[in-house]
């Protein structure tokens, strides 16, 4: 980082100059080691940062702090200790952020810092989560256990997220295939064929009709009409980035038909097993709720977890607030009831964690299955619409012309 300072010289003469270090703290020290008196230290932030352009392409991926997670608990169980395992898999390490961030991180351990403080100034690469975890197994001596217990927590999250992707891949890929196949025909085959019925002025039927009355009209408005959309889908965009919009655009995705209850699945899975990991490594309940509400991006979850954890401080326990809201399924709310009397709160919220991932898996084969013929059904519909006008058109225009 660059920094830009004014200081004084031992013989109390003021400077000004730029300097590059790793940290504040680190230009600071160099400052005092060259024997000037700090007024003013200002990081340098240039209009155009290729270093954050080269980050924002090149982010970590979940898998590999999932890797380096277990690489690392692997090393400090053999006994290597913290820096040097961390050089090691520096050198390992393919990826130019991940690698610049484990340097960065093992040399504020050498300057005297903890693991999970160094690891906390890297959001982008480890969560509040990932850092306040390791906090927790450092003070319990149990770091390697912590380490894995977190890769399994993030693995779980990724596995996931991939299924989900690749099972609605197919479905993506359909609808754009069926608009550019819709776009051609309306765009370059239709016209073609409206020429030539007009030349003809036969009555055409009714299907051709319409067929013909929207394809003008989308020659004619169609750009008006895309720019509708996409000023729509901007206003809406823009909406969605306020609290308000947040809130109710999150709300939505968990109440829709069929989605909705797979992304609520999704969303008290993951706060079931960072609470369950959490509580694990002997966290309190309170600061478990705070990372639990941290680690969820759904700001109607964020919500109801916020207000569990303000009747937790007042003494009603987890079950109770939570079977105030309907957000919360009733699963969750009677093992964390079992857990809260038989103190097995992480083992019991696990399970529920490991049922909703069951379920929310079957639900979303089960949609995509049915998403993939009634997309063939409503394509193979309008592609046969289309078809069946020109065809009957031209029908009616060899039946009505005398040669």
């Amino acid at each position: 980082m660059e920094f830009h300072y004014i200081a004084y010289t031992e013989d109390k003469r003021l400077v000004k100059g730029r300097l590059s270090a790793t940290s504040e703290e680190a230009a600071t020290s160099l400052l005092n080691y060259g024997g000037y008196q700090v007024v003013s230290l200002k990081s340098i932030t240039p209009f155009f940062n290729m270093e954050k352009l080269a980050a924002r392409f090149s982010r970590v991926k979940p898998r590999e702090v999932i890797m380096f997670s277990r690489q690392l608990a692997l090393l400090l169980e053999s006994g290597t200790d913290i820096v040097t395992s961390l050089e090691l898999l520096q050198s390992q390490v393919t990826n130019r952020t991940l690698k610049k961030v484990i340097g960065e991180v093992a040399s504020d351990i050498r300057g005297g810092s903890s693991l999970s403080l160094a690891l906390g100034k890297h959001p982008r690469a480890f969560p509040e989560i990932y850092h306040r975890t390791i906090s927790a197994g450092e003070r319990g001596g149990n770091l390697e256990v912590v380490l894995r217990q977190m890769a399994d927590y993030l693995e779980r999250g990724a596995t996931t997220e991939k299924k989900i992707k690749n099972a609605l891949t197919y479905p993506f890929i359909l609808v754009i295939v069926a608009i550019v196949v819709i776009g051609i025909l309306v765009t370059f085959v239709l016209p073609t064929f409206t020429t030539l019925y007009s030349s003809f002025g036969a009555e055409l039927p009714l299907p051709t009709r319409m067929l013909i009355g929207v394809t003008d009209w989308l020659i004619h408005y169609g750009l008006y009409l895309l720019l509708a959309i996409v000023a729509a889908v901007a206003l809406g965009y823009v909406y969605i980035k306020t609290p308000a919009g947040k809130y109710q655009w999150d709300s939505l995705l968990l109440s829709l038909p069929i989605m909705g209850r797979i992304n609520l699945l999704g969303e008290l899975s993951r706060c079931c097993r960072a609470i369950a990991l959490l509580f694990r490594v002997g966290l309190p309940l309170p600061e478990i709720m705070t990372l639990a509400i941290h680690s969820s991006n759904n700001k109607a979850v964020v919500k109801a977890l916020t207000e569990v954890q303000q009747e937790l401080i007042r003494g009603e326990g987890l079950s109770k607030p939570m079977a105030k809201r309907k957000l919360f399924l009733p699963l969750m709310v009677q093992m964390a009831g079992v857990g809260e009397e038989t103190g097995n709160l992480d083992s019991t919220l696990a399970t529920v964690a490991q049922s909703f991932e069951v379920e929310a898996d079957d639900r979303t084969s089960s949609a995509v299955g049915l998403i993939q013929p009634a997309m063939v059904v409503i394509i193979a519909l309008v592609i046969g619409f289309i078809a069946v006008s020109l065809v009957s058109a031209m029908y009616s225009i060899y039946g009505q012309v005398t040669f």
